[in-house]
């Protein structure tokens, strides 16, 4: 654009001549100024925040460009130096002149130098970090100086935790951790690794025999090489043959109230041997009993068997045990006392005034209440009209299950009759229970009905029964005001006649005109 500056004067006759010279001017600027945008972004620097370390960290370093590129740019780094590590390449975004990465930077035990080096297009770039050793005293220290996994059978593992602590005043850095012995392992850290003081690692020995009984002793050592003095654990263990012994023993149900027959299983470490394994068996109380042994098959691993749990009176704690050669389990279990109880819902029935030779059936409820399943062994009616149906008796009752008992009264005589129901059973409470039964035979009833009015602006709330004796115009209400459009008068007398009537009383409170009247003659 200073090409303008140059020719942007006041012209004479060459004005035209000029103008055109400078559209060419002009046009070659553009040109150029095209030219140098579209020129190649090439590595200019690579920079980090630290160029020092006396301990181990990271640093965030950055990779720069000379313009922005027009496409994704990779860029190659690497380090002179094992202690400071970085990506093996990072990529610039297209539109971007830069991009970022971390160097992870390991503690060192002299004094030394890391390079790290970017290149991209021929271009390298460089940027020099300072290791020193940290300050302070690094030292190690082991949980146990020796691990003993005793004995272990052939073909299997034991294991064992060791914390691997830096104790000291500066960074750990543990180099290696070796193992003699061939049966012996050490996992869980893996050298080089840095702990910071204070700081706990935590390695994880092992011992796998593989020679068979008598039983052989091996010995192993394990060497945590380190800036600080070395620390080592010692490894002792003795491999026995494999064989299978009782490991568990346990019940469907180790909590039970009253009695019970119980499935139970045995487990073993292994497999049976081919002629199969004997698991011997043994109950602490005689309110448990078991077999004296069981099998387990050759090949399998458990066997079955059930325990017999009588109901006891006293709450207890009982024990089974299983036993293979010198190896034992047990298996507690709580018997808890039982106590069956036999509740009824009602201590009294009461069937009303019914009319001779008309019966009516009432229902009672027995429930076993107990935690022990309780036995109903009779129920027995006496009072004349007063009967129960069939029942199968004795019956027991799980707790919380009931037995429903059909009462019927079908006087046949006018006049009150009483009974009572007697129920016999074990219950630990009321083992006799009694039930007193009244009614009252009557030698006519009067029932009425009539339908409900229609079109009353308010709820019908209840009804009364008007009754007037023949011959009368007494009229007396005769029922508690409900909302039945049905009444039974059971209050009348042979010859006599009654005259009704009915009236409706709305939600409000106030009483209808009465209804038409209705007059009986009673037999």
């Amino acid at each position: 654009m200073e090409i303008f500056k140059v020719i942007n004067w006041n012209c004479n006759s060459l004005c035209t001549r000029l103008n055109h010279l400078t559209k060419i001017l002009v046009l070659v600027v553009v040109v150029v100024s095209a030219t140098a945008a579209s020129a190649t972004p090439v590595l200019s620097r690579i920079s980090c925040g630290r160029n020092s370390f006396n301990t181990a960290g990271t640093d965030a370093c950055s990779v720069y460009l000379t313009s922005p590129t027009s496409g994704k740019l990779r860029v190659t780094l690497a380090s002179n130096n094992p202690a400071v590590t970085v990506p093996s390449t990072v990529t610039v975004r297209a539109g971007r002149t830069t991009t970022g990465f971390n160097a992870t930077v390991a503690a060192v035990t002299s004094a030394q130098t890391a390079i790290i080096s970017a290149q991209a297009g021929g271009i390298t770039s460089t940027f020099v970090i300072a290791l020193s050793p940290p300050t302070g005293t690094p030292a190690l220290t082991v949980s146990t100086p020796s691990v003993s996994f005793g004995n272990v059978a052939v073909g299997t593992t034991a294991t064992a935790t060791v914390a691997v602590t830096a104790s000291g005043s500066a960074p750990l850095m543990i180099s290696s951790i070796s193992v003699t012995g061939s049966l012996f392992g050490a996992r869980g850290i893996v050298a080089p690794v840095t702990l910071n003081p204070g700081q706990t690692a935590y390695m994880t020995v092992t011992f796998s025999p593989n020679q068979p009984s008598p039983g052989y002793n091996y010995t192993g050592l394990v060497t945590i090489a380190s800036n600080a003095p070395s620390a080592t654990v010692n490894l002792a263990g003795t491999g026995v043959a494999a064989s299978s012994t009782v490991s568990a023993v346990f019940c469907n149900s180790i909590s039970i109230t009253g009695s019970l027959a119980d499935a139970c299983t045995v487990s073993l470490s292994g497999l049976a041997p081919a002629a199969g394994l004997n698991v011997g068996l043994a109950s602490s109380s005689s309110a448990v009993t078991v077999p004296s042994s069981v099998t387990v098959p050759a090949g399998a691993s458990s066997a079955t068997f059930i325990a017999h749990m009588a109901s006891v009176s006293t709450s207890q704690a009982v024990t089974l045990t299983a036993t293979t050669g010198s190896t034992s389990r047990t298996l507690s279990l709580q018997l808890n006392a039982a106590n069956p109880v036999l509740s009824l819902n009602a201590s009294s029935i009461s069937f009303g005034a019914i009319v001779v030779n008309n019966a009516t059936t009432q229902t009672v409820t027995l429930t076993s209440s107990g935690t022990a399943a309780v036995t109903v062994n009779s129920v027995i009616v006496s009072g004349s009209g007063f009967s129960i149906s069939p029942l199968s008796l004795p019956a027991t009752l799980n707790p919380g299950q009931t037995m429903n008992v059909s009462l019927t009264f079908d006087p046949t005589a006018v006049g009150a009759a009483t009974g009572t129901m007697t129920v016999t059973s074990n219950s630990s409470t009321n083992a006799t229970a009694t039930v007193s039964l009244s009614g009252t035979g009557n030698p006519h009833q009067v029932a009425l009905s009539w339908n409900a009015p229609s079109g009353s602006t308010n709820p019908i709330a209840g009804y009364n029964v008007y009754r007037a004796a023949g011959g009368t115009t007494a009229f007396a209400v005769m029922n508690s005001m409900d909302a039945q459009t049905a009444y039974t008068d059971a209050n009348v007398q042979s010859g006599q006649n009654y005259t009704y009537y009915v009236t409706s009383v709305d939600s409000t409170g106030l009483e209808s005109l009465p209804s038409n009247t209705t007059t009986v003659n009673v037999p």
